[in-house]
């Protein structure tokens, strides 16, 4: 049986584990961190990444903990309506739903698919070596283990493809976000609604995660400070968003302070290089993305799909991974550079680009439905 060493238990780490163990490879994941921690805030999951799950099996465990998204509201800072979308429709016709699920939760169901005895923590990869026949993973404990292929799923600042491309700044956004998960009730915010409200070089949001959470975020324009971090924003938030749309406000009160998180939006720029002979990148360490468009977490779990999929049709590895490095790479260029043009224009300061923009996005509004259509019902 054929050996994957997979770096990072992350979303894309996790599903690329268990689509290749599906596909009869012995499959380890190695994970810096000591244990799976609830980390990050929640997610959306649109009807291309569950239809994903679906076919892996894990579809029904996840939807189990999260909630279902049957209306978008797209509202102006202080609260007023100007696109409502219903996705309830939009995912019977397409055959699986739209979801809000809290990162942490997402994980925990894909590590208890794969099996716990498959990945091994506190495990820090810091340099591989390759040849023909396979690549070596080293460790900073010391370890050293080899596979006949290594998926490198260890994030935005990636150690696998800090070797495999050389030193790549990130790229930053010129916007950072605050995110967070609240347990309240509010009757500006039916169940299984999500809203956006755009502002002067801000926005926020509201997502149900399941469980009767509230998932919440905000951005704004500001300099990158460059460490991420939770604690000690809530009354900094709370003063930014005072006068904006009421139900934000409330969420960010019903959270406790050490629970709010703070991240400056960062990508990379798409490259097509994500192979090193049997080293291959995935998730965010391949093609990272803002969040504008909810697909980071989709696109990953796409591309574990794909490249266990590639894999399994090609005569050899080698094969199956360039395979998969050319099946991924326009559609997800595409999502990241549409990402960061739609996070441009949410984050637009002047007040006339901000009121056109506002009243483009209530004229388009069965086209901006028709669009996401074409990107959450593609199929891999």
């Amino acid at each position: 049986m054929p050996r994957a060493l997979v770096i990072g238990a992350g979303i894309g780490g996790l599903t690329a584990a268990i689509a290749l163990k599906r596909t009869g490879w012995d499959v380890s994941v190695c994970e810096r961190a000591p244990e799976l921690r609830e980390v990050g805030a929640g997610i959306t999951l649109w009807t291309n990444a569950v239809k994903v799950l679906r076919k892996l099996g894990v579809g029904e465990a996840v939807e189990s903990v999260a909630a279902p998204i049957k209306t978008s509201e797209l509202r102006s800072w202080r609260g007023k309506l100007l696109v409502r979308a219903d996705f309830g429709s939009l995912g019977e016709r397409l055959g699986a739903p739209c979801i809000g699920i809290h990162r942490a939760d997402l994980q925990a169901k894909l590590a208890d698919a794969l099996g716990h005895e498959n990945i091994q923590f506190g495990m820090t990869c810091v340099a591989y070596n390759r040849d023909e026949k396979g690549a070596n993973a080293l460790f900073a404990e010391g370890d050293d283990l080899r596979g006949q292929i290594l998926v490198g799923a260890d994030g935005i600042k990636s150690l696998v493809r800090n070797q495999l491309l050389g030193p790549q700044p990130t790229r930053y956004a010129g916007y950072t976000a605050w995110r967070g998960v609240a347990m309240i009730d509010r009757p500006e915010v039916p169940v299984g609604v999500t809203v956006l409200a755009m502002g002067r070089g801000s926005q926020v949001g509201m997502l149900p995660i399941g469980g009767g959470r509230t998932y919440w975020f905000a951005t704004a324009n500001v300099p990158a400070e460059g460490v991420a971090g939770s604690g000690g924003h809530r009354a900094d938030l709370l003063k930014r968003f005072a006068d904006w749309w009421p139900a934000f406000p409330a969420a960010v009160e019903a959270t406790p302070e050490a629970a709010i998180i703070r991240n400056d939006i960062i990508d990379r720029p798409p490259v097509r290089k994500w192979t090193d002979g049997r080293v291959v990148l995935l998730g965010d360490a391949a093609h990272p993305t803002t969040p504008n468009l909810g697909q980071g977490a989709c696109q990953a779990i796409e591309s574990g799909y794909v490249l266990a999929k590639c894999l399994k049709e090609a005569e050899t590895a080698d094969a199956g991974l360039l395979a998969y490095e050319q099946s991924r790479f326009d559609r997800t260029a595409q999502i990241t550079n549409e990402s960061w043009q739609l996070g441009k224009m949410f984050a637009y300061e002047n007040r006339l680009k901000c009121w056109f923009r506002d009243r483009l996005f209530g004229l388009l509004g069965g086209m901006s439905l028709r669009h996401t259509e074409k990107i959450i019902g593609v199929e891999v």
